[in-house]
């Protein structure tokens, strides 16, 4: 998640806007925001029949990282209201309880790849910048456990129109991603991902280009020849100035370097 403004604090929060943000009834609007609400007391106003040791259990982790306890937050709903409940969730009026329906899709077990991706699709298009970091961090383990039918899936959204499934399609399998566990096979083979990676090579939105180009930055740091013939090849290839941006950004960590 990159949404912010400069220097707020969760302090600067007013009252108010927080109550909301705990009840459910609004949407974050920062980063900030989205860290700060209570999800104990987000949960009781949105599973309000769940049992007093959920909401404990779910107050005593407030201090974990935020993606350990939205990923504890839904097996906790999963307990209480199952996957029936990801419809409604995923329509909710806060950002943060449709990132749980989210990381749901990928808790529950007895799924394969393509139906989580089904699932995931409209969350994944979210209009809210939060909810679609939490619809690829929420099934990116699964793309581990089947890289290669995951790029193969992922290649076919590459066509999409919407830039937000385009851009997840790369962003999920970023190979260093943020907030997330390394895929360690596309560190040590970054080719794998050409199927993804080659059709987005002269996107014409900058929110693609942006993943493609950490995508590629993230190989460097791995293969960096690899990532330097490849950017090459697209210069040549393509003379769209989208090319020449995320070949500047997939760059810019071997030309620090140097």
């Amino acid at each position: 998640m990159s949404t912010n403004r400069p220097n707020q604090r969760m302090s600067d929060i007013e009252p108010s806007r927080l109550a909301q943000l705990n009840q459910g009834t609004a949407e974050a609007a920062t980063l900030t925001e989205c860290l700060a609400v209570n999800f104990a007391l987000l949960m009781r106003s949105v599973v309000p029949e769940a049992a007093e040791d959920a909401f404990a259990t779910m107050q005593e982790a407030a201090g974990e990282g935020i993606t350990r306890r939205m990923s504890l937050a839904a097996r906790l709903i999963l307990q209480y209201r199952g996957m029936a409940a990801v419809e409604t969730l995923q329509h909710h009026p806060s950002d943060t309880v449709r990132g749980w329906a989210c990381f749901m899709i990928g808790e529950d077990e007895g799924h394969s790849l393509s139906e989580r991706l089904c699932m995931i699709r409209a969350l994944a298009d979210d209009h809210h910048f939060g909810v679609r970091e939490w619809a690829w961090l929420a099934v990116r383990p699964h793309f581990a456990d089947s890289l290669h039918s995951a790029v193969e899936q992922l290649a076919s959204w590459t066509a999409e129109p919407s830039e937000r499934l385009r851009r997840f399609a790369c962003e999920a399998i970023r190979p260093r991603g943020v907030w997330c566990k390394h895929l360690k096979p596309l560190r040590q083979q970054p080719e794998i991902a050409l199927p993804v990676l080659e059709p987005l090579r002269a996107d014409p939105a900058p929110y693609v280009q942006d993943s493609v180009g950490n995508w590629l930055n993230d190989a460097s740091k791995d293969q960096p020849d690899w990532v330097q013939d490849l950017c090459a090849r697209w210069s040549i290839e393509s003379s769209a100035p989208a090319t020449a941006r995320i070949c500047k950004c997939a760059l810019r960590t071997i030309n620090r370097i140097r």
